[in-house]
């Protein structure tokens, strides 16, 4: 590989560049605290949200470049209803979880229809949610609950998000999840071959074999850490198996299937789209709904991780996930992005956070951080669209 393709690499792979210079940069003023295998859990644990909700909003921001204000809140909405539904009323946790995503879906459908039929701005109607949302589940906790809080779930539920599969004694070596782990770091590099295959068999530009090597090797090597790491931390994360298949799902979505390039059509030009035959308005209904069903899902890991539901619930969500998709290359105008861009992006402001935390940096320099990370994403993205034109 020559000078220019290492050049034009690394380009491409910025923000990945970046991850590991900040993991270095924090691992040494912690004195390796966040390589611990500790870390690499509650990395995951505390920003499982930032993920499933960052699938949410990409195809929100792919439509041209339009967020959801209000997941944060809704989130806390959702807690609360949970907490009465589960702890107040003592309903099972199937028939619960059943009915949040019944929730999840009707408020979708209702915001879907706003934005894509009645024409209201997103960001307007977002926003109605973002100050309903938080109030109404405030009242609702505090009508239930003295404290403001609604606890304990059911030992079944929190499970379900935030127990561990094959779980052992922390320290203790985890076969299984080691098993799993190269189970996944084969299945990515066959899949990056396989992809070089088809492309070279299409007639398309691929990577060199030194390349695609490279790409599987890295990926397959990052996988085994993490799973090395999570074996001596007592099993793998059961919101890890929700994350991962969540992510996998969207990943196909977006790169797979014809719907999925309709909402990059969209957002390169709405009315281009329009005139080829693309139900824009449809597009823009299914980015809300799919908002909307993401944020019950994400509402559940909040809930177990807290084992409780609190008024504090979602703040700043909506923040974090549209950071990590702006800062893992997702176009602030539309029509540009991907699901493992977004992952990076995510997995940055984990480290980020988790770092700024180990450290004990105060917590209003660590928004100015967060901030500032933001902004220079954006100039990022600015600067290299100029730059092709």
């Amino acid at each position: 590989m020559d000078k220019k393709a290492i050049v034009s690499t690394l380009k491409k792979n910025a923000m990945l560049v970046v991850l590991v210079l900040v993991y270095l940069f924090f691992m040494i003023l912690t004195g390796g605290g966040i390589f611990k295998p500790t870390s690499f859990a509650a990395l995951i644990n505390q920003n499982a949200y930032v993920y499933i909700l960052g699938c949410g909003m990409l195809m929100c921001m792919l439509t041209g470049g339009n967020i959801d204000l209000s997941c944060g809140a809704f989130v806390c909405l959702l807690g609360a209803l949970g907490g009465v539904m589960m702890v107040i009323q003592g309903w099972g946790t199937g028939i619960s979880i059943i009915l949040m995503i019944v929730i999840g879906i009707a408020y979708g459908c209702g915001l879907g229809a706003l934005v894509a039929y009645v024409r209201v701005p997103p960001w307007i109607a977002t926003l109605a949610g973002y100050l309903a949302f938080r109030g109404l589940g405030t009242a609702i906790l505090r009508a239930n609950s003295i404290t403001g809080s609604i606890a304990p779930f059911p030992a079944d539920f929190l499970n379900i998000f935030s127990g561990k599969v094959f779980k052992t004694p922390e320290g203790e070596l985890n076969l299984p999840c080691l098993i799993a782990g190269i189970v996944a770091a084969a299945l990515v590099v066959l899949l990056v071959f396989r992809t070089r295959a088809t492309r070279l068999k299409k007639g398309y530009e691929a990577d060199s074999m030194g390349a695609a090597a490279a790409k599987g090797g890295l990926g397959a090597a990052a996988i085994l850490l993490v799973m090395y790491k999570l074996s001596l931390a007592g099993g793998i994360p059961t919101v890890l198996l929700w994350v991962a298949g969540i992510v996998l799902v969207y990943s196909f979505i977006t790169s797979k299937t014809t719907i999925g390039r309709h909402f990059y059509v969209v957002g390169g030009n709405i009315e281009a789209a329009r005139l080829s035959g693309v139900n824009t308005k449809r597009i823009m209904f299914l980015a809300y709904l799919n908002m909307a069903v993401l944020t019950s899902i994400s509402a559940m890991t909040v809930i177990s991780r807290f084992t409780a539901a609190n008024a504090d619930a979602g703040k700043n969500f909506e923040m974090d996930a549209i950071s990590a998709c702006v800062v893992g290359g997702v176009s602030a105008s539309g029509g540009a992005g991907s699901i493992l861009g977004m992952v990076i992006g995510a997995t940055l402001i984990g480290v980020i956070n988790l770092g700024m935390f180990q450290i004990n940096l105060d917590a209003n320099y660590q928004r100015v951080v967060k901030g500032f990370v933001l902004l220079a994403a954006v100039v990022f993205d600015i600067l290299s669209k100029k730059k092709q034109r």
